[in-house]
């Protein structure tokens, strides 16, 4: 069977779990369907771009489509016109099955077409969809307006799954399916100590800041040495923090890194460090898939009590935990993870978590199998 992957922009190096579906989802027997292309295709799959250039008759049908998108289904952001009919005729002529719409915000643009083309169409929540979206009341309109269109839905955690039933909206096909990782690829290796990492964008619910000044007050002048993966704005502020808190030379910054020396640093790295917060506009986490890969590499992870965080760190087993925005506690477990005799049994214990909950093959196959169920059902 084919499948369409709907996504934004395509392709982003950093979205490993879109890029596996688009890859390995039904043996690789997939489509695409993104927002923006941006140039880059790894996987020569048939793609069809959403956005292009608009024929005259869909400029002059712009602000009447945007006006019923809103009032019958609470999004401006449906095909319409001939851009809804060429994508009509991609998904047939591809043969396509089901969609698997990438973050519930996707899913709101071709749900009501996969309906009337009688395709089953699914979504994947993953963080800002569930979380800064439901700030807005058009938006949780839109969601439950959406609810009985889809055949079924998965989350990354069921923190976003219970975050999106506050808000009234529900599916009663709704699986919890973590973005997972190949655990036969991430996996530990001989490690360096006093290693600590830190991946992700440099953002305000990553608060690098707090990472900083904690391993500051715990490490400094210790043997001791924290990267940094990863860019954003608030990458030049953190620098300049680092050398502002005189431990630039214990601190490294590397900007974003393929995924491929991410793993690198994670075989070698003890601690994985990721203080997660609500951003002020209320932007969450779903489970992130940097600690997931870090268990897998049996990194000990001190995290945050956030989102699905605690769905995968088990406070005083597998890592440690503290509140948000709790940069004293933070500092404290670093201090603590440092005198430890050993810490071979955590690691141990990180690892056996990724075995048992993360695994990605495991993970893919699930999601196959509820998407065949629904085409069966």
């Amino acid at each position: 069977m084919t499948i369409a992957i709907a996504t934004s922009d395509y392709f982003v190096m950093g979205e490993t779990f879109i890029n596996r579906h688009i890859e390995h989802m039904f043996g690789g027997d997939s489509v695409v369907i993104c927002g923006r292309f941006n140039g880059t295709d790894p996987y020569g799959k048939p793609l069809f771009e959403r956005r292009g250039r608009l024929s005259l008759k869909d400029t002059l049908l712009a602000p009447l489509a945007a006006l019923s998108g809103a009032a019958l289904h609470g999004t401006s952001r449906l095909p319409y016109g001939d851009n809804r009919a060429a994508l009509a005729a991609f998904l047939r002529a591809h043969g396509v099955s089901a969609i698997l719409a990438e973050f519930g915000t996707q899913a709101l643009v071709v749900a009501q077409l996969g309906n009337d083309l009688g395709i089953p169409v699914f979504t994947y929540w993953r963080g800002t969809d569930a979380s800064a979206a439901l700030t807005s009341r058009q938006r949780v309109r839109s969601y439950r307006l959406m609810m009985p269109r889809l055949a079924g839905m998965f989350s990354v955690s069921q923190f976003l799954l219970d975050n999106l039933a506050k808000h009234g909206v529900r599916h009663p096909n709704a699986h919890v399916v973590p973005s997972g990782v190949d655990i036969r690829r991430f996996s530990p290796g001989e490690k360096r100590a006093g290693t600590f990492l830190a991946v992700g964008r440099m953002v305000e619910k990553k608060a690098p800041h707090i990472t900083l000044n904690a391993f500051a007050k715990a490490a400094k002048g210790r043997a001791a040495h924290l990267t940094f993966i990863g860019d954003g704005p608030l990458l030049d502020p953190s620098r300049a923090q680092a050398e502002a808190l005189g431990i630039a030379d214990q601190v490294t910054f590397t900007g974003a890194l393929p995924h491929d020396a991410v793993r690198a640093h994670l075989l070698t790295t003890e601690v994985f460090l990721q203080h997660s917060v609500t951003a002020q506009n209320g932007n969450t986490e779903g489970l992130p898939t940097a600690i997931q890969e870090a268990l897998a590499c049996g990194c000990i992870t001190l995290s945050t009590r956030h989102a699905g965080i605690p769905e995968a760190v088990e406070h005083g087993v597998n890592g440690l935990l503290v509140d948000e925005w709790d940069e004293v506690g933070f500092a404290t477990r670093i201090t603590e993870i440092l005198d430890m005799p050993d810490r071979s049994a955590m690691a141990r214990a990180a690892r056996a978590t990724a075995e048992a909950k993360f695994d990605n093959a495991a993970g893919l196959a699930r999601v196959e199998s509820v998407i065949r169920n629904a085409l069966v059902g």
